[in-house]
């Protein structure tokens, strides 16, 4: 049994499915959507950059679904590899939009204008300057939520991400994640600041989740051909109305991947592929659980090579 897993922000560079582009019509012309649909030239933004452009969140999350998403119907289209035979779906954050779109619940061109109305809310929610993510290393999940807990009187930071064994990733505003530094400097737990532009993941997200709300629910939904795995709840999900909530509650809450990997293991899946730019997820996955076989689908290679 196998997982088809979508990254997150933080896996895209220059160039990326540039060889893809190259050779495949099919993906040219996803290129060519995604300019007229976002009405810019995000083509360009994701072969020749600049870098400084790609990383602005307004524009890193509908690059990387192109990305993805252009992979995974070369594969369907060109190799005739099926994906959706998989048992589960999941992505990490906006991976998550990613894996709706490939398993059919929203249209190519609908999830990246709500992908960039997401990124410009996410980004806009907070005044830059005001609040940061860390990640934290070494450690477990229980250890962080225990020193938060311990601690809320003198400072107010939340679990973002938990993303494998021993990487946790925790969002607030600057001043309150500097006295939070000082704890993890006490206990002797390793931590890195992130390069980013905002604190995700957390309820500073406020003013992003009303945004959301409002066009999520505008948004059209289909039925879908494979099981989600969900970010919010690390369980599985299918029904229209619930995923709809669920990517609303996203916003703000904590990314739980390294439970949604060990559930879906549970439910007997064995073999994860990766469809997206980057390697981010299969470093985490094998993190999380040494047994299982991880294969990163970036290139025409990786597709040839790939084993189901």
């Amino acid at each position: 049994m196998f997982s088809v897993v979508f990254p997150g922000q933080g896996s895209q560079e220059v160039g990326m499915g540039k060889i893809l582009y190259e050779k495949f019509d099919l993906v040219k012309n996803y290129f060519k959507e995604a300019d007229e649909t976002l009405n810019f030239a995000i083509s360009k933004l994701v072969l020749d950059g600049p870098k400084s452009d790609l990383n602005l969140t307004f524009n890193t999350q509908p690059a990387i679904f192109l990305i993805s998403y252009s992979i995974f119907n070369v594969m369907k289209k060109e190799f005739n590899i099926d994906l959706n035979k998989a048992t589960f779906f999941a992505g990490h954050s906006l991976g998550e939009y990613s894996a709706l779109s490939c398993a059919g619940y929203i249209k190519f061109s609908d999830t990246l204008k709500i992908l960039k109305i997401r990124g410009e809310a996410m980004q806009n929610a907070v005044p830059r300057g005001i609040g940061g993510m860390i990640a934290v290393l070494g450690t477990t999940i229980k250890k962080i939520e225990d020193l938060i807990s311990k601690n809320k009187e003198d400072f107010n930071v939340q679990i973002a991400n938990d993303n494998s064994e021993g990487q946790i990733v925790v969002s607030g505003k600057l001043k309150d994640l500097e006295s939070f530094v000082k704890i993890l400097k006490l206990q002797g737990i390793r931590n890195i600041k992130l390069p980013v532009s905002a604190p995700f993941h957390c309820e500073l997200m406020a003013n992003a989740t009303k945004i959301m709300k409002h066009k999520i629910n505008e948004l059209e939904f289909n039925e879908g051909y494979n099981v989600l795995m969900s970010n919010v709840t690390a369980d599985k999900i299918q029904n229209i109305s619930e995923i709809k909530d669920l990517l609303i509650r996203q916003i703000e809450n904590r990314v739980r991947w390294r439970e949604s990997v060990i559930n879906m293991v549970n439910n007997g899946v064995n073999n994860f592929i990766e469809i997206g730019p980057g390697k981010v997820l299969s470093g985490l996955i094998k993190r999380i659980n040494k047994e299982v076989n991880v294969q990163s689908i970036n290139n025409i290679e990786d597709i040839k090579n790939l084993s189901i």
